[in-house]
């Protein structure tokens, strides 16, 4: 166990890296809003709805995520510049098609997943138990979301 003169450094670190996962968070989650409302064809009415539920439910993810850093005594990052500063997520600057959408956020949540569990890892070193726990629980929801988008496309 890491001793607190030590751990707040680390702390320091995590609140860092929540930020960016907020960030990268608060992207995709506008890119999932942004496919739900100009997904179109065959697919519609199965992806407009399944993206409004993933997009629910990173909007908690983001609270969490930010009230986190909170009970941290850190900053969240306030204002959408510094979302876009910080974020790894390229934004939806196009129009794709419904497959290239599922395609797009298959990878991003890929992503994701990885930067979830580098930042799980790093709370996990600093002894931050309560981080590891709320990643540990993302990353198993994005694993398995991940293998739905994968049967989605191999339609």
């Amino acid at each position: 166990m890491t001793t607190t003169a030590t751990a707040q450094p680390q702390l320091g670190a995590v609140i860092d890296q929540l930020n960016g996962l907020l960030a990268d968070a608060t992207v995709f989650y506008q890119k999932l809003r942004n496919y739900h409302w100009f997904v179109t064809g065959p697919q519609f009415f199965t992806l407009h709805t399944k993206f409004e539920e993933l997009y629910d439910d990173w909007a908690e993810k983001i609270d969490e995520i930010a009230e986190r850093i909170l009970a941290m005594n850190g900053r969240p990052l306030p204002t959408l510049a510094a979302v876009l500063e910080h974020a790894g997520l390229n934004e939806e600057t196009g129009q794709p098609n419904a497959k290239q959408m599922v395609q797009n956020l298959h990878e991003d949540m890929t992503t994701l997943a990885d930067r979830f569990t580098q930042v799980r890892d790093a709370a996990d070193e600093a002894g931050d138990t309560t981080t590891v726990n709320l990643l540990d629980d993302y990353i198993d929801e994005m694993r398995k979301t991940l293998w739905m988008l994968r049967a989605w496309a191999t339609q």
